[in-house]
């Protein structure tokens, strides 16, 4: 049944014209910044090989791409979570769907996964333009893979934030404001309240505080290191918000 739903949701973003109006601007935008970096990169191409290490073009062309990606998620992924749960509220069909025998947390992770499919779509067409300069160099494949995944559990994040965000509400655009102002206060706060924790010597909380940050735990996938503790940290924050959508979806229910 998730699948289905799931399936049913896909069907419906792409139905929607800010799903095409969506990936046209990404496209457009990371082809504008990729052409820009592989044209410093070719300036800068002599000067680099007069360093002892370099870096190569997976991290001057490639790493860029995709963190204009990730910058442009904070802002594209509550757009198209935003009906999700609150279109149906609005329309009242949401009643039908919680009176199915199925269960809620079939329904948010289908929903979830509905996004998802459609996010994992824009991340594989980004990475084909790295991709494509296999035609006249080579790249540092366990790099990309890491940023592949961190990219991933990103949006994974961002798409659990904005579904706990639309199940709040039945008005779409006020949903949107919610998952945008969820996101943008605990990129703040998570980041100030981790170095004010650390300031004091208060190191677990401080690593506590790092889950509210996810741009700052996806850094080090950029840089090629898989951390256990940023992948946990991810895991989590995505588990919590899912847990937070299903216990909504619940008392929506019990309301009738």
């Amino acid at each position: 049944m998730i699948f289905t739903i799931a399936g049913k949701e896909l069907k419906l973003i792409f139905a929607s014209p800010l799903a095409w109006v969506m990936l046209t601007f990404v496209q457009i935008m990371l082809a504008f910044g990729f052409l820009k970096r592989i044209d410093d990169f070719m300036a800068f191409q002599p000067r680099l090989v007069q360093l002892p290490n370099p870096p190569g073009i997976t991290e001057l062309v490639a790493a860029p791409v995709f963190a204009t990606l990730a910058i442009i998620f904070l802002f594209a992924i509550p757009l198209l979570a935003m009906r999700l749960i609150a279109e149906e509220r609005r329309n009242q069909t949401l009643v039908l769907l919680l009176s199915a025998p199925i269960s809620m947390t079939e329904i948010a992770l289908g929903k979830f996964l509905g996004l998802m499919t459609f996010l994992w779509l824009l991340v594989g067409l980004a990475a084909l333009m790295p991709l494509s300069l296999l035609l006249g160099g080579r790249l540092d494949f366990g790099l990309l893979a890491s940023i592949i995944l961190g990219l991933s559990l990103l949006a994974a994040c961002f798409a659990a934030v904005s579904l706990y965000a639309s199940s709040v509400t039945a008005q779409p655009f006020v949903a949107a404001i919610i998952a945008f102002g969820l996101l943008l206060g605990m990129l703040l706060a998570g980041e100030t309240a981790a170095d004010g924790l650390r300031g004091r010597g208060w190191t677990v909380p401080a690593e506590l505080a790092q889950v509210l940050s996810p741009l700052k735990n996806f850094e080090s996938f950029a840089k090629g290191v898989l951390d256990s503790y940023n992948i946990a940290c991810m895991l989590l924050l995505i588990a919590v918000f899912l847990v937070l959508t299903i216990r909504r979806l619940d008392a929506v229910r019990l309301r009738g």
